[in-house]
């Protein structure tokens, strides 16, 4: 059985896909590479933003379940997801145009020895970018080339994942026992865990806490977290790894994009283990990715139904040019 590789994707929750597709293509400069639906509630949208190419480890996506509310922050949930930039000077970049956009944000600080800019979305979701200067380990992606922001400050992929927890001594059972990663350092209450080659791109963050009330998922809120396989025998060794320990889990699922492998390991802590391939890339053109409403082959013969139960959002760029802003 091969190491997990790092982190494959974080898919949250959204109040408004629409929105969301604002904020991260206008203000991130993430692209969106697949508009799709979630295949277990077909009305509702699967939106994947990620790096120029969809690459695999930088991927944030999005459902917006229709009436759903909004989710309450707390102990025991995915609480935060990180995104990557090249160096310190691109946190700086980063401070301005939150600044300009009226993005509420913490200004640059630190944390394992990386610096950070946490902040948060109009759904009080809550991000951080960190700082890629000296890490070494897992490679980040390619920036989005036409968005609108400079290639040299631009998100280039997915950091550290943040899980709050008040069972710590479990969780940190589970982390290593059973997903083969290493605690690596502690600062307070925060632990820091690797898988693979570490750096960034694979890193887990646990912060233990029994004080906050129990978190519950809505909108606003990470519904799960994904950590990178290269293929399906990976997934099989997988899958019978996490019987041995007894963990329930889905078996193998088809997302078509890649497949999946999911597990609760936890109350409220949804984990997926999903392969690098085959991507994004096969069923629209580099140029138009992400414009249409794309489904999987097994879902074509519903198309009609389907179209008629997701609103249209236009989300075509092609035509569009982004002027790159410096500040």
């Amino acid at each position: 059985m091969k190491e997990l590789k790092g982190i494959h994707h974080v898919t949250a929750i959204t109040s408004s896909a629409e929105k969301i597709y604002e904020f991260f293509t206008y203000v991130l400069g993430l692209r969106l590479v697949k508009k799709t639906i979630n295949q277990d509630d077909i009305k509702t949208y699967h939106l994947y933003f990620t790096d120029d190419v969809g690459s695999p480890g930088t991927d944030m996506t999005f459902f917006d379940f229709p009436g759903i509310p909004k989710g309450v922050h707390g102990t025991n949930e995915i609480s935060k997801t990180s995104f990557r930039v090249p160096n310190d000077e691109a946190l700086e970049y980063w401070v301005k145009r939150f600044d300009k956009y009226e993005v509420k944000h913490q200004g640059i600080q630190q944390q394992f020895g990386k610096k950070i800019l946490r902040f948060v979305d109009f759904d009080d979701q809550a991000y951080q970018l960190i700082s890629d200067e000296a890490n070494k380990g897992v490679e980040s992606g390619t920036p989005w080339k036409k968005g609108p922001i400079p290639l040299e400050f631009a998100i280039t992929g997915l950091g550290p994942i943040h899980v709050r927890t008040s069972y710590f001594d479990y969780f940190k059972e589970v982390l290593e026992k059973v997903f083969v990663m290493r605690e690596v350092a502690q600062e307070n209450a925060f632990h820091l865990f690797e898988m693979g080659e570490g750096g960034n791109g694979a890193q887990v963050i646990v912060e233990y806490n029994t004080v906050l009330p129990q978190a519950s998922q809505g909108y606003g809120s990470v519904h799960h977290t994904a950590f990178r396989v290269d293929n399906r025998e990976d997934l099989e060794a997988w899958k019978q790894r996490l019987h041995n320990f007894k963990l329930p889990n889905s078996g193998y699922v088809e997302r078509y994009y890649f497949g999946s492998l999911y597990t609760n390991v936890a109350p409220s802590i949804l984990f997926e283990l999903a392969t690098d391939g085959p991507g994004f890339m096969g069923d629209e053109p580099y140029e138009t990715l992400g414009e249409k409403l794309s489904l999987p082959p097994f879902f074509e013969e519903k198309r009609d139904q389907i179209e008629k139960l997701v609103r249209p959002i236009d989300t075509v760029r092609s035509t569009k040019h982004f002027e790159k802003e410096y500040f």
